[in-house]
């Protein structure tokens, strides 16, 4: 796929990059991926998914613009106060780069429409803000074989980390899974939410600017994949801290004994 002279001019500093260069431009610009929530990470995430040249974007957000938002959810503006954030953040990477094709899906993602709508891409990005539907995308990027690149954030921290058990790590063993990070589902109420507890506006900046870094990475097939690592940044100390995550035998999705074959047998609770 020829690159326009306008796509050339618009990635002269991707296309000068010995790890990018035409071919990972145009594997970019073929690439498809969905972003699960317009909100404070998924903003950035966005806008630097339209920029670097993705060439098809889908966007899950069943949710409108609120006054309250735009502190930290810079994709969507003042004006557009009670418009659907789908709409808004197609909007503004429209406006960013016509290249892009953008997808909108304004629902739910639940366990019914899950697997059609993620099959539909090739990696995916998950931004959202609750646990059920963190648990529900992995669950689903696993069974539809996706790279699932995943962050948190709260208050003053977040964390980071790429999913891909369909794939063996280098010892044969899977690649873990959310599941192998978190266990079970967390009881609601067990982590207060962010309008519960606060976030400040840049720090989901940050952590979703590097979502778009490992989504980049994973399309390129460049450096070192976060697969296997959970990245935690400590905004108020302003350090990154790094652990090692590995495959559990009793993860009852991929484990020795798997309990979980579909979705419809998990215990998720759609929001």
């Amino acid at each position: 796929m020829a690159l326009t002279q306008d796509e050339i001019e618009r990635y002269a500093r991707h296309l000068v990059l010995h790890e990018v260069g035409g071919p990972g431009q145009n594997k970019l610009k073929e690439a498809r991926v969905l972003v699960i929530g317009a909100g404070g990470l998924g903003a950035p995430l966005l806008y630097y998914l339209a920029a670097a040249g993705v060439g098809t974007i889908g966007i899950v957000d069943h949710d409108t613009v609120s006054l309250s938002n735009l502190q930290r959810q810079i994709i969507h503006t003042t004006a557009r106060i009670g418009s659907s954030k789908t709409s808004s953040a197609r909007e503004t990477l429209h406006g960013l780069n016509p290249h892009v094709h953008v997808i909108e899906h304004g629902l739910r993602i639940t366990s019914g429409n899950a697997l059609s709508i993620i099959s539909d891409f090739d990696i995916v990005a998950d931004g959202c803000d609750n646990f059920p539907t963190r648990f529900l995308v992995s669950d689903a990027c696993y069974f539809a074989r996706r790279t699932l690149v995943t962050a948190a954030v709260g208050q003053f921290d977040g964390q980071l980390s790429t999913f891909k058990p369909h794939e063996s790590s280098p010892d044969g063993r899977p690649w873990p899974t959310y599941r192998c990070l978190m266990g079970e589902l967390p009881p609601r109420g067990l982590f207060p939410a962010c309008e519960e507890a606060g976030v400040l506006g840049a720090l989901p900046g940050i952590l979703g600017s590097m979502q778009a870094m490992e989504v980049i990475k994973e399309i390129l097939g460049i450096g070192d994949s976060l697969a296997g690592r959970l990245l935690m940044y400590d905004a108020l100390a302003a350090r990154f801290y790094e652990t090692k995550l590995a495959w559990n035998p009793d993860n009852p999705l991929t484990g020795n004994n798997p309990r979980i074959m579909s979705l419809e047998q998990s215990n998720y609770i759609d929001r």
